[in-house]
């Protein structure tokens, strides 16, 4: 039996493959079976470009929508623009363009986070009282802490941080030495019972923010993780085009004994900020002797008053959380030791408003190249105008940029409110701050054909062919 069963295997393969061809002859289907394979392989799907009329990015500006209230640029240029719309006070919707920039920032700090060995999580914004009574930080944090009861009648807050989460987390494990450092990270809403929210997502009541929480086996060890991440917070500034200061800043509620702030310089800014012109050393004036003038680090240096808009926060914890929840670590001894933490903040949504603050002008909005929301406008004729005609060569053009150029993909809109004069449509482009906007004309019509391109970040203008305009967007970096 084995063998005759044998036998049969051998024989199945030919014998399906003459049943099924005699099925396929007399059904009458042709198969080309040395010139296509079993399974194509699909290509990438074409994007169509995105048209501008289809946008929901309602102009909901409105003077004294916020109580008078709108001195701040970055908050009426994003509500003139519908990339924010107002809530209730401190609370904002994220209206498609802004989300897009904000979701390429964060991937930003994914990439970041990810080259110094941080992992992601999601920790709940629900936070019990009990793990806020055991730090000692429930009622530390006064009024500005969103405090609610379920119906159980057990007290429960929505975090403003998550240095309790995560220390418990930590301790619920046994973790070898081995795996340390260990740095965990979110990128969640925070909530923060702010007493007169002002400048729209500058200071607000529910916001986005990157806190990481990092574990070690000693002090040393610790301070190296430090300033790993503070460097990588350099880096993404860097990387965003942005003028930054890193200064000496108080602990404050969250604790520890080292602590520095991610400064955007602004006249908007709230902190006060003292830079030493000799050295460089700079300082949240909080943390300076009244009066001070003399820099404390060179001696020699005289210290200048400035203000800036705090973009990131950072603090040397030691063990003041890790002692109160038993965050122990096994040792190289195999013997538990209490863990060394720190823990690091970028305000998401913040950085988001504080670039456009910082970069845009009172009537347009500049963003840093790497997270413009859509790096091309393309802008096709009015209809009925002479260069009519030049409306296909925009759609083809808008289609075939976003979907031959890698960098492009889905990079690119089509201003396609043709009822509306080219000269209202590039005032448009130009205060939501696309980084190239390209006119199709006349001139593309012609034997060689060439496209008004308008770089708004050098405030440049050129005529460029095809291959030129291509040449040029394909060095455009994207994330």
């Amino acid at each position: 039996m084995e063998v005759f069963m044998h036998h049969c295997y051998r024989k199945l393969p030919a014998l399906m493959s003459r049943t099924l061809f005699k099925a396929l002859k007399r059904s009458h289907i042709k198969c080309a079976i040395h010139t296509s394979p079993l399974v194509s392989v699909p290509s990438k799907p074409t994007i169509p470009p995105l048209l501008v009329s289809r946008l929901f990015q309602p102009s909901n500006f409105r003077e004294g929508q916020e109580g008078g209230d709108l001195t701040c640029r970055s908050q009426r240029l994003m509500l003139q623009t519908g990339l924010i719309h107002s809530s209730n006070p401190g609370c904002f919707y994220y209206l498609p363009v802004a989300l897009r920039s904000m979701e390429k920032l964060v991937r930003l700090i994914d990439e970041e986070m990810h080259a110094i060995g941080g992992q992601k999580v999601d920790m709940p914004a629900l936070c019990s009282a009990e793990l806020w009574k055991k730090s000692g930080r429930w009622e530390l944090m006064g009024k500005e802490m969103f405090r609610l009861l379920d119906r159980h009648n057990a007290e429960y807050c929505l975090g403003p941080t998550h240095e309790e989460a995560v220390t418990e987390l930590f301790a619920s494990q046994t973790i070898s030495y081995k795996k340390l450092p260990l740095l965990l990270y979110q990128v969640t809403r925070k909530f923060r019972d702010e007493q007169k929210p002002k400048f729209g997502l500058l200071r607000g009541r529910e916001f986005y923010m990157k806190d990481m929480y990092s574990f070690d086996i000693n002090e040393e060890a610790a301070l190296l993780t430090y300033h790993s991440v503070c460097q990588s917070y350099g880096r993404i500034f860097d990387r965003l085009g942005l003028k930054w200061v890193q200064v000496q800043a108080a602990t404050g509620n969250i604790g520890g004994t080292l602590s520095h702030e991610f400064q955007l310089p602004a006249d908007i800014g709230e902190d006060q900020l003292l830079v030493c012109g000799n050295c460089g050393f700079s300082a949240n004036i909080e943390t300076m002797e009244p009066g001070q003038t003399e820099c404390s680090q060179c001696q020699t240096g005289t210290l200048t008053e400035s203000k800036g808009i705090e973009v990131g926060h950072t603090f040397y914890l030691g063990t003041k959380y890790s002692q109160a929840f038993r965050a122990l670590f096994v040792n190289a001894s195999n013997v538990p030791a209490v863990a060394e933490m720190g823990c690091f903040g970028l305000g998401v949504t913040r950085i988001l408003a504080a670039s456009i603050e910082v970069m845009s002008s009172e009537d347009a909005i500049r963003w840093p190249g790497l997270i413009a929301p859509y790096q091309v406008c393309v802008l096709p004729p009015k209809k009925g105008s002479k260069a009519n005609e030049a409306t296909q060569v925009a759609e083809e053009l808008a289609q075939s940029l976003g979907n031959s150029l890698p960098n492009l993909r889905g990079e690119v809109v089509l201003d396609d409110r043709v009822q509306m004069t080219i000269g209202k449509r590039l005032k448009d482009a130009k205060i939501l701050g696309y980084p190239y906007v390209v006119v199709v004309g006349q001139k593309a019509l012609e034997d060689l054909p060439s496209f008004e391109v308008i770089c708004q970040q050098s405030e440049e203008t050129m005529f460029l062919s095809k291959e030129g305009l291509v040449d040029l967007l394909s060095k455009v970096e994207t994330i």
